[in-house]
């Protein structure tokens, strides 16, 4: 699930942007201060920020720069959310490292858009496009899992982790990839998670996948990680 950090200091304003934004499907975490919002993202960091420009403290503006600054949050999606309408004042957030810039008061649908925009634009193998391999399929749009067997499609039910996992793992079929790199791409280096959970979350993914018998799909390369098979062979453990 995309994870969208809602930055701004107007409790009202954030929580509708929020049920708008969970009723769209993504995964919603809000900060009403530049040091929350901060501290959010050292916890987890998020898919995409909508920073509104004046906060207490510290802007919204030099928080924005402040995260172009560092390696770890450079190619961060920043939308910028501000009342400020001026020509000058949008080049100010874009310079600032803004990748878009939303002028309140805004419509649900046009913030949605320019969400999904950006996301794309960030990551350009398309978020709602559905993958299928071996019979199982996997789309984001409907968050869905399939898989077709003998006896017909037959639905999978997983968890918002386990689905995350399964749609990098598909995305990145016959790839090997540790749990570090697991952690970073799955949970959006999350510092307070310790790598055996990755192993936890493979388990309950290849339980969902039994009963479709796909769970032989994620191997266990020893010493190495994880990976998924487009061939399904002995389910090593």
């Amino acid at each position: 699930m995309t994870r969208v950090l809602v930055v701004e200091d107007e409790s009202a304003i954030a929580e509708l942007i929020s049920i708008n934004l969970r009723h769209a499907g993504y995964e919603v975490t809000i900060a009403a201060t530049a040091d929350q919002a901060q501290a959010a993202v050292d916890a987890v960091l998020p898919d995409l920020v909508l920073l509104d420009w004046m906060l207490p403290g510290q802007s919204g503006l030099a928080l924005a720069k402040q995260w172009r600054s560092s390696a770890r949050t450079r190619e961060l999606p920043v939308i910028m959310l501000t009342a400020r309408s001026e020509e000058g004042d949008k080049i100010s957030g874009l310079d600032a490292g803004a990748d878009d810039y939303l002028t309140k008061p805004f419509s649900t649908k046009e913030l949605l858009a320019r969400i999904r925009a950006v996301l794309r634009r960030k990551a350009p193998e398309a978020l709602d496009t559905a993958v299928e391999i071996a019979g199982l399929r996997l789309d984001p749009a409907t968050r869905r899992v399939t898989r077709t067997t003998a006896e017909g499609v037959r639905e999978v039910k997983v968890g918002p982790t386990e689905f995350r996992l399964l749609h990098f793992f598909m995305t990145h079929p016959e790839r090997v990839h540790s749990r570090a790199q697991l952690l970073d791409r799955v949970w959006g280096d999350h510092v307070f998670i310790e790598e055996r959970t990755v192993d936890v979350h493979v388990k309950r993914l290849r339980e969902a996948l039994q009963p479709v018998q796909g769970a032989g799909l994620i191997e266990t390369v020893r010493g190495a990680g994880y990976r998924l098979t487009q061939q399904v062979g002995t389910l090593a453990t």
